[in-house]
């Protein structure tokens, strides 16, 4: 079925086989980030992390970001996603660099629109900064994106080590992105407590959380979530991967949908936790019993949420009605 996605890691997205051959072109060895069957091998969360700059290391020029854009849409769409919006960061598009940042975003955009054509499916980016760089970087990031915010570039986001600093250590950042026109998310709740959601939405103004599980354990804060209409992006095959959740059956997505907060459901790093958007639904199907009505719901939310343009929204939506 048709499928909307808005949490993705835009490096994260392509198959491992694509990493591989591009390191392989560039003689970089990376083969310590791989198992004997070619798929990413890590221990725990810090691990990952490490992992994850290492298969950005043959990533080095727009060319290489276009070939990329190109092969993780082909791989998105081929489980039914119609519409999806991938974090990117400029840390790995040019250091930072404004100038060469419009390159790797000229690059990349070009590469969607190739891929509207062929795969049938639409892309928007959400810059992200990266938390563990620091509010300094991210800044230089902030920057990045307010100078080039439009039609594709919609939105202002952070990921990386959520432990580290508090959200108003960032709020400069946020407020360059906001009045510049781009909506806003971040990562929280995953590792840290529900304090770390409301302080983040508090201190951020975002109207979506990545994420956002811990939330749970507190139910004063889920119904404030419930009542403000803040979205969460949650991630379930994630987040029992790396074992923020201990499996499907205790999963707080049910929880909190029932409780009223609007979830959408996306793969966050797919290949890096053997998932797809199809192994989603089918899980959500198989664990907790929801239907195509329910993802029918689950997408509806998702493009309502979606940092696109109006015009853009309501094609979506007829897609998704026809469908």
């Amino acid at each position: 079925m048709p499928k909307v996605e808005l949490h993705l890691h835009h490096e994260a997205a392509a198959p491992p086989s694509f990493i591989r051959g591009l390191a392989k072109e560039k003689n970089i060895d990376i083969s310590r980030i791989f198992d004997a069957d070619g798929n990413y091998v890590y221990r725990d969360f810090d691990h990952f992390l490490t992992v994850y700059d290492a298969a950005c290391e043959p990533l080095k020029t727009p060319e290489d970001f276009r070939r990329l854009t190109l092969a993780a849409l082909e791989e998105t769409a081929r489980h039914g996603v119609i519409y999806c919006e991938t974090f990117v960061s400029p840390d790995f598009c040019g250091g930072g660099d404004l100038l060469a940042w419009r390159d790797f975003l000229a690059a990349m955009k070009d590469a969607s629109e190739e891929a509207e054509r062929s795969f049938g499916i639409t892309h928007r980016t959400v810059v992200t900064c990266l938390r563990h760089l620091g509010p300094d970087q991210a800044k230089v990031t902030a920057r990045c994106a307010a100078e080039t915010a439009g039609d594709y570039l919609v939105g202002f986001g952070m990921a990386g080590a959520e432990m580290m600093g508090r959200p108003s250590d960032f709020a400069y950042s946020f407020d360059m992105a906001r009045e510049a026109g781009l909506k806003l998310t971040c990562h929280a709740g995953e590792w840290g407590g529900p304090d770390m959601v409301a302080d983040t939405i508090r201190d951020l103004k975002v109207a979506r959380i990545g994420h956002g599980i811990n939330a749970i354990k507190d139910p004063a804060l889920v119904e404030r979530l419930a009542e403000d209409g803040v979205v969460l992006e949650v991630c379930p095959g994630s987040n029992i991967v790396l074992q923020a959740v201990t499996g499907w059956a205790q999963h707080p997505i049910a929880r909190l949908r029932d409780a009223g907060v609007k979830v959408t459901v996306s793969t966050d790093d797919p290949p890096f936790f053997h998932t797809t958007m199809t192994h989603e639904f089918d899980m959500l199907n198989r664990t907790f019993g929801w239907d195509d009505a329910d993802f029918k719901a689950l997408n509806e939310t998702a493009i309502d949420a979606a940092f696109c343009d109006d015009a853009t929204r309501r094609r979506i939506k007829t897609r998704l009605d026809t469908a």
